[in-house]
């Protein structure tokens, strides 16, 4: 059959829910071509105009991990779609075939992936339909991402001409804001872009589930198992770090679609130590100088901590090196003087501690205050040398009581011996002044007589 009179169908090579695909040779320029024709379309009145759509949208980006678009028209009232024919295979028969596929055959698919969504987003238009499907191998390795069917520009939110609170795509890589009803983003993509990777580390996508609604669950709640887990051998431990990070469940904390397409073409995946600059070095020092803010801002980026920690770019990672390397001296030796001022506070505490027990601390002359006092003689027997206080012992508050609780006490008993004896005297002299007086008068008497 000959469409538009140049393109020459041969063979059915697939079919959807809106168009089949043909493989064609275009007459006119002498090249195979794919030719996608709408199929009749009664019951969904905008079939055409998403057709139209789709062809718009992948003739706005040129790049070469993009299905390009050819022509479009219409012939027989069936529009038709002129497309780049990928001599291929699609992930979903290479993964139906060959199972897990080793980590490094992952990585270059992911690069080109990753590359050709970046350009998409550039251009403003999010695919929202990424799957093992519509990722077509060349004959030569080159991964194309086709069937832009679904697509919508984020310039021209209403261009997508889905229903309104209708979830489009697949539910085995569709995105955790879109299982939400959330408009579809570049972060989607990418999301999307990450269970197709784990698929083909693994043979079998992140989450499954009896029903679609089961799967979006667990797009929202469930965390992936680490591959490792499952038993992928030979995958490096940066490879499965940046993968889980694909698979985030913030679309914020997933890289973006450049940023990854670097990271894997980069050869980072693999994990390999980087050796350290030589700050001696005049050349390294010419090297850093120039370094460009937009340069820097991408190492920034790629440095960030997220949900998973995320590997920095192959390359980039040691130009800020001896910035953190200085701060972290430098809070290092911050940290050795506040431990060294804590020391010293402590010891200093424990110091007056010890002289506070001291000083208040009760000595033997408590215990002598519960022996007899002594005799006035004795105390008085005592000389002030004895009587007075050790200049080495200071005697504490409460001994310094006792002792004037003691002098006061055998003051008083002075006091009242001396009184006493006094009282006893008076006494002793009224006896004898009676006595005399009754001696006078008994002579008195006698010479009377």
């Amino acid at each position: 059959m000959l469409i538009a009179g140049r393109y020459r169908l041969s063979e059915s090579i697939g079919r959807g829910g809106m168009g089949e695909v043909w493989r064609a040779y275009d007459e006119t320029l002498a090249r195979p071509v794919a030719v996608k024709l709408l199929l009749p379309q009664d019951s969904d009145p905008t079939a055409t105009s998403r057709f139209r759509l789709e062809a718009q949208t992948a003739a706005r980006i040129d790049h070469p991990n993009v299905v390009g678009v050819r022509d479009f028209g219409e012939h027989d009232n069936r529009l038709y779609l002129v497309m780049e024919l990928v001599s291929g295979d699609s992930l979903a028969r290479v993964a139906s075939q060959f199972g897990a596929l080793p980590a490094e055959r992952v990585a270059r698919i992911a690069a080109q992936a990753a590359a050709g969504l970046a350009a998409a987003h550039r251009q403003g238009i999010v695919h929202r339909d990424i799957k093992p499907g519509n990722l077509l191998l060349d004959a030569d390795g080159t991964l194309k991402i086709g069937d832009f069917g679904i697509a919508r520009f984020l310039d021209d939110p209403g261009a997508a001409l889905t229903a309104t609170g209708q979830i489009v795509g697949t539910s085995l890589y569709l995105a955790p804001e879109r299982a939400l009803g959330k408009p579809a983003g570049p972060a989607s993509d990418v999301y999307a872009l990450g269970c197709v990777l784990y698929q083909l580390l693994t043979g079998r996508p992140p989450f499954h589930a009896d029903t679609a609604v089961a799967i979006l669950h667990q797009h929202l709640d469930a965390a992936p198992v680490p591959p490792r887990e499952l038993g992928v051998s030979g995958l490096p431990p940066a490879f499965e770090n940046y993968l889980l990070g694909l698979l985030a469940k913030d679309p914020e904390h997933r890289p973006a679609a450049q940023q990854a397409a670097d990271w894997f073409a980069g050869g980072a995946w693999q994990g390999r130590p980087e050796p350290l600059p030589d700050a001696t070095s005049p050349s390294r020092q010419r090297a850093v100088a120039p370094a460009s803010p937009a340069r820097a801002q991408q190492v920034g980026e790629a440095s960030t901590p997220t949900t998973y920690m995320l590997p920095s770019a192959q390359g980039t990672a040691s130009v800020s090196r001896s910035g953190p390397r200085s701060r972290a001296r430098s809070r290092s030796r911050a940290g050795t003087r506040r431990v060294a001022a804590m020391v010293a506070g402590a010891v200093l505490f424990v110091a007056a501690m010890l002289l506070g027990m001291l000083w208040f601390s009760p000595d033997n002359t408590a215990s002598e205050g519960t022996k007899s006092p002594p005799s006035p003689s004795a105390s008085a027997s005592t000389s002030p040398l004895e009587s007075s206080p050790s200049p080495t012992a200071s005697p504490s508050p409460v001994a310094q009581a006792s002792a004037v609780q003691e002098a006061q006490d055998e003051a008083k008993r002075e006091q009242e011996e001396r009184e006493q004896k006094l009282r006893d005297q008076e006494t002793k002299d009224l006896q004898k002044q009676r006595e005399a007086q009754q001696d006078d008068d008994g002579e008195d008497s006698g010479e009377d007589d």
